[in-house]
Parts: C-alpha cells; structure tokens; sequence
C-alpha cells in the first residue's frame, strides 16, 4: 500500500503469550519501503531462538530469493515461499502445492492475451528449481528481479519443464484493475490472489500462507494460541486465521485489517519488531 499509515502504538497485552511461532511477510511487512530489514531484527532473532521461538518468513517471493536475504540465519528458519506453495526447512521440503502442467500452461495464455490487448504487464512462471519469463526488458526486469534470485529467460514458457508452484502477473498499473478481472474465470478452481499493488499470483486451490502455517503447526505441534503473525495485503488473508495472534500492519489493505485480531505500528516504523518486543517482554 502507498498511502500514509496511521500512527499505531505496539499493543499492550495484560498477559506474555507462550508463542512458539511467529510468521511475517516480507514486502509492506518486515521490510520497510527500501525494501530493508531493520537493524534491530537481527538481534532480536538471537533472542526468539533462545526461547525455542521459529521465525518463518511467510511470502510471495520465491525460495531462493528468500534463501538470499536470511542466509546468515537460513539454517534456523522455517520458509513459506511463493505465497504458501513451497514450505522448506534446513534446504528440505516439508510441503508443496503444484499446478498441473495444462493448467500452468492455459494461464500463461491468458497472460499473453492480456499483453496482446495492450494491457502492460508481464508473467512470471514460478517452479521449484527457477522461475521463468519471455518478457525481458528493462523495466520489467527491474521489479521481477527484487523477488526472483534464480530466473531464466526463455522463448516459450509453456514449453517449460519444472514442477510449477504459480503463475505470477506483474501488472504497471493496478493488479486489482487489470489483471484480477481478465483472471476471474479461474477463481473457481484456483487461488487468484492480488498479492500486492502491481502482483497477481494464480496458485492450485488449496494453496496459501494459511495452509503453509497448517502445516508447520501439526508437524511441531503448534496451536493456533502459539502462532502470531504478520501481514499487509489480500494474499495474507488465510494466514490471519491460523493464529491467535495475528497482526495487520498499520499500511495494511482494509480487508486484512478486518481479518486480523490486532494492529501493528507499520512497516516503516519497525512494526513487526517493536509488536514482538512488546508482546513477549523483550527488552
């Protein structure tokens, strides 16, 4: 979101929650509008794992990228990648939800169609091993390259090979308006989530942050009372369910904040790190 936070104060709890888990998205969440993560992260981090607290970064951005930005820390993280398709630990993968290769192959159709009417946007297809575009200049490449850390051009992207994850559309102008609508065809068989101001991720049906936090929770035996999350936008929905705990930042979209059991001072005031501070008692 680009419009002006309000000022929020961190939440003053009259208990200290025994959390074991704490989710945060990334872009308009973690990161402020640099894209950086605070200084005051990493120490805190230290102290989180200290108390046996999992930090999972819970996003649309791919793996690798993600890989990438916690490298120094990736051994001690549990990842929802690719809004929730891709969930690894310690380089394994606990759980993943695909697109079949037809279904993959019929939304980069509507993609190009989309193109073709003179709508400026560009598609991205997201596997497990890279993901993969026709599209290559300049300016598109500037914004695919702040999420994907293994990409490869190539000349046809439904002749592709790889275990596909989802289909992403990077729209110039506004996702809700341009791409949502030419998708809505596919909301009864798939996840299409406008995942941001200019991204619209198409994803297999049963897949989001949501069922990534599912997952993770029955694996280490986790209740919904130990999770806290955080989120921005419309494709953290789903994620808002699974914890009791579960914070929309100040910027955040009006439907998240309605979701949501709580209001975190915003990403460009270091919310998730002073929400968590506050919450658990950390100095």
């Amino acid at each position: 979101m680009t419009e002006q936070a309000p000022q929020v104060h961190p939440v003053d709890l009259d208990h200290v929650p025994d959390i074991r888990l704490i989710a945060c998205d990334m872009d308009g969440t973690l990161l402020d509008d640099e894209h950086a993560i605070h200084d005051d992260f990493w120490p805190l981090i230290e102290q989180l794992h200290a108390r046996g607290i999992i930090f999972c970064p819970a996003s649309g951005r791919q793996y690798f990228n993600l890989l990438e930005r916690f490298s120094p820390i990736a051994d001690e993280l549990i990842f929802i990648a690719e809004n929730g398709t891709y969930v690894v630990r310690g380089g394994r993968e606990l759980s993943s939800d695909c697109l079949s290769r037809d279904d993959a192959r019929a939304l980069i159709g509507v993609a190009r169609d989309l193109q073709s009417s003179g709508a400026n946007v560009g598609a991205v297809l997201c596997g497990k091993r890279s993901a993969y575009i026709e599209r290559n200049d300049a300016d598109f490449r500037a914004e695919v390259d702040k999420y994907y850390h293994r990409l490869a051009v190539v000349t046809d992207l439904q002749a592709v090979e790889d275990d596909f994850l989802k289909v992403a559309i990077y729209v110039f102008e506004s996702s809700e308006r341009v791409a949502a609508p030419a998708f809505a065809g596919f909301r009864q068989t798939h996840q299409v989530v406008v995942s941001g101001q200019h991204w619209l991720d198409v994803m297999a049906p049963q897949a989001n942050k949501g069922s990534g936090i599912r997952h993770i929770q029955e694996t280490l035996h986790i209740t919904r009372e130990q999770t806290m999350v955080f989120g921005d936008f419309l494709n953290d929905l789903e994620m808002m369910d699974e914890a009791a705990y579960s914070f929309a930042m100040a910027n955040a979209h009006p439907r998240l904040k309605e979701r949501a059991n709580f209001l975190s001072p915003g990403n460009t005031d270091n919310g998730v790190v002073r929400t968590i501070k506050a919450v658990l008692a950390i100095d």
